[in-house]
């Protein structure tokens, strides 16, 4: 996966326990975040830095999606824990992390990858960095913020 191509479309579980796909996005941004594990560190560090910039991601048209291989209670209890008010989806068999390209880090453990998704489904911009936390949403932001044109 690379930047230009076209997002491939999925349906997985969120934390609702309803299926949510990528095509329910159509015609807006999407910044869709693969990270290791529900409650860890450094994932729970980069999910609250997007729960706080969440705001500022809807004002910019996007959509905030994290992904990661927790079951879909997993992901319920992590979002209210830290409140966070975004869709988690679970992605149980790892399907959609190498359907993206988002697979490990360091070969052991899932790798955290942020995809910018156009409001037409292309890869804008892609964030690879296991240990910049805050690097995936400050990025991001720059990326949607950006003057189109």
């Amino acid at each position: 996966m690379k930047v230009g191509d076209q997002a491939p479309d999925f349906t997985l579980p969120s934390q609702d326990g309803s299926s949510v796909s990528l095509r329910d996005f159509q015609g807006k941004a999407v910044v869709l975040y693969f990270y290791p594990k529900d409650n860890t560190p450094g994932c729970t560090a980069e999910s609250c830095a997007f729960r706080d910039q969440y705001e500022v991601f809807k004002a910019a048209g996007a959509e905030v999606i994290g992904v990661s291989g927790d079951s879909p209670e997993s992901h319920q209890k992590f979002a209210s824990q830290y409140n966070l008010p975004f869709t988690l989806l679970s992605d149980k068999d790892s399907q959609v992390r190498k359907l993206y390209g988002a697979t490990t880090a360091f070969g052991l453990i899932p790798g955290r990858v942020t995809y910018v998704i156009s409001p037409q489904g292309v890869v804008q911009y892609i964030f690879d960095s296991m240990l910049n936390f805050k690097g995936h949403v400050e990025e991001t932001l720059k990326v949607l913020q950006q003057p189109v044109g």
